[in-house]
């Protein structure tokens, strides 16, 4: 099989270090493919220079291709079996008209909660939607989703044998919508040590909650990759997810992270089918639901009751779950699979 893996025009590098999520899955495809045995073609200028020989890059775009150019020519004579690209490519009418020269099967990730794609974007079988959660399976019903976990990877973030970790982590971007404060504050309420990892999206949010995230017991790291990233997730005791009440969590990378480095979840949502339900598994972590009328203290104290029951999960055996499944050959193999 030769699978094309095409990259995302953004400000982050191919494979990313540390932030990124649609970046972080389609590398984490593309090892998968490579590791199943498949050809692999790492397609578009943004994919790093230096990774080794064994990756093939072509920079190209396929919205920026002139019809019945040679570099159209070339891409329908390399006989692409699968694309996988970013979600919104399919309806992209640019993108799309290249594709229809190639005649492959499309596959791709729904990473945004809002983005509304064209009626013929997908049908099911030849493009094929993939959605984490039931509740983004429901927002995207008329897509014909499918229903599959996401893995991502960063660059040289591969896994050591998991250990029972100190102190309580939050990563991921620091603003409203992802609320660390409410895990601040269960760690407080804990007594416990937290770290606060990952870049400040949201100034105005942070200087909202300014004395609870300068409390001694809170660490900030700022972003981290590679085997720092990976250390932050498996040196510590519990990894904790929150949000706020209307944020709808589309791709949740940090589950994955987590439970393969065998570290246990303790989740704060507002309502059942999240990507936290989807993920976790009562030998993984614990995930708790909190009425959104509910005050933030009571929601901190939910969280910090979830956090015991994680704090008492085998680490060892979490990052066993966790690396079946988060496998990346097991999530590829299930992408390049056209339903019957």
């Amino acid at each position: 099989m030769l699978v094309g893996v095409c990259d995302f025009p953004s400000s982050y590098a191919f494979p990313p270090a540390g932030y990124g999520g649609i970046e972080r899955w389609l590398w984490a495809v593309a090892v998968g493919a490579r590791a199943a045995g498949a050809d692999v073609h790492l397609l578009g200028p943004g994919w790093i220079r230096d990774l080794d020989s064994g990756w093939l890059r072509k920079p190209i775009r396929f919205e920026d291709i002139t019809p019945g150019s040679n570099a159209e020519h070339d891409l329908r004579d390399s006989g692409y079996d699968l694309l996988v690209v970013g979600h919104e490519y399919p309806s992209l009418p640019a993108w799309v008209r290249t594709w229809e020269e190639l005649g492959c099967d499309v596959a791709t990730f729904q990473h945004s909660p809002i983005f509304q794609h064209t009626d013929s974007a997908f049908d099911g079988k030849q493009t094929r939607l993939y959605c984490y959660s039931p509740e983004m399976t429901e927002r995207y019903a008329a897509h014909q989703p499918i229903s599959e976990l996401a893995v991502h990877l960063g660059l040289n973030e591969e896994e050591p044998a998991s250990l029972p970790g100190r102190d309580l982590v939050w990563l991921g971007r620091i603003d409203a919508e992802k609320a660390p404060h409410l895990a601040v504050r269960a760690a407080q309420i804990l007594g416990r040590r937290i770290r606060i990892v990952g870049p400040v999206f949201d100034d105005a949010y942070t200087r909202r909650h300014e004395r609870l995230f300068a409390a001694d017991h809170v660490e900030w790291t700022g972003e981290l990759g590679g085997p720092a990233k990976t250390a932050a997730f498996r040196d510590a005791a519990a990894f904790v997810y929150t949000h706020n009440r209307t944020y709808v969590e589309a791709g949740a990378a940090t589950f994955g992270e987590s439970l393969r480095a065998g570290t246990p979840v303790a989740a704060l949502t507002w309502r059942k089918g999240t990507c936290a339900q989807a993920a976790l598994c009562e030998r993984t972590g614990a995930s708790t639901v909190v009425a959104p009328v509910e005050d933030d203290e009571t929601a901190a104290h939910a969280l910090a009751e979830a956090i015991e029951q994680a704090l008492e999960l085998d680490h060892a055996d979490i990052q066993q779950i966790g690396q079946q499944r988060f496998d990346p050959v097991r999530h590829f193999n299930a992408l390049a699979a056209r339903p019957c």
